[in-house]
């Protein structure tokens, strides 16, 4: 027999029956820019500069910088590529996009191009965007620069209103995962057979970083990027993974 309440009797959880469940109202929110119209011409950091891609600018140094690395294209819906030609096409046919929004890493002590990503799935009225296509060279790969320009992607989309930043990758990925967990996203789960890349199943891992977490992740960034944390010898003496894992409160089971 069905239970009948009342009504103006408490109902489960001590509320009374006819009240309803509405989320955390948002009375200041503004949906915030594209990534396309409010990037501008880059973003400097101390180790790294991010610039929009450009192909005749940026193609040369990049096909260098990952050419024999046949492995960094396994999860990426394109490449390897045979040729700069090649190569330069691919980035022709990308430059100016608006979603994807593709930047190129230069590493400011070297002057190099060393790498790319973007923003995509932008949203500005849900205010959610992701990062990804995220392709890094041996030669930036666990350096301060790559590590600066995740933080300043991350950075940019908080500062201009975002509340949801995303980071998606095959959930073989482990590396992606890893990194992910680094940089201080929280894991949120997978969708199972979400794609079809290269002929092959993906099922797809996802993470996030909500702009109430940003201001203690930025902390944690900071205080990892300070010059004291350092030694003589550029060794870090305490590790990203631990200050944001912090901010995070504990190990998300992210990685299988």
């Amino acid at each position: 027999m069905r239970e009948e309440t009342r009504p103006g009797a408490p109902g489960p959880g001590g509320r009374e029956s006819g009240e309803r469940d509405l989320a955390e109202p948002l009375p200041r929110w503004t949906p915030p820019p594209h990534p396309a119209d409010g990037f501008g011409p880059g973003l400097e950091g101390e180790a790294v500069r991010l610039e929009p891609l450009a192909a005749d600018l940026h193609a040369a140094d990049l096909f260098r910088a990952f050419s024999g690395q046949d492995g960094l294209w396994d999860h990426l819906p394109y490449g390897p590529f045979v040729s700069a030609g090649a190569y330069h096409r691919w980035a022709k046919e990308r430059e100016g996009g608006r979603d994807p929004l593709f930047v190129v890493l230069r590493a400011r002590e070297s002057g190099h191009c060393g790498g790319v990503a973007s923003w995509l799935r932008a949203d500005p009225g849900a205010g959610s965007v992701e990062v990804g296509h995220i392709c890094i060279a041996p030669e930036l790969q666990r350096s301060r620069a790559a590590t600066e320009a995740m933080w300043l992607m991350m950075d940019w989309a908080f500062r201009a209103g975002y509340r949801r930043y995303e980071w998606k990758c095959d959930a073989l990925n482990l590396p992606s995962r890893r990194a992910a967990q680094r940089l201080g996203f929280s894991f949120e789960g997978v969708f199972r057979q979400h794609l079809v890349v290269k002929g092959r199943n993906r099922d797809t891992a996802w993470f996030s970083v909500i702009d109430k977490e940003w201001p203690a992740l930025s902390e944690a960034y900071r205080a990892w990027f300070a010059p004291s944390n350092f030694d003589a010898a550029g060794a870090q003496r305490e590790r990203l993974s631990d200050l944001t894992r912090l901010v995070r409160g504990g190990t998300d089971p992210g990685l299988g």
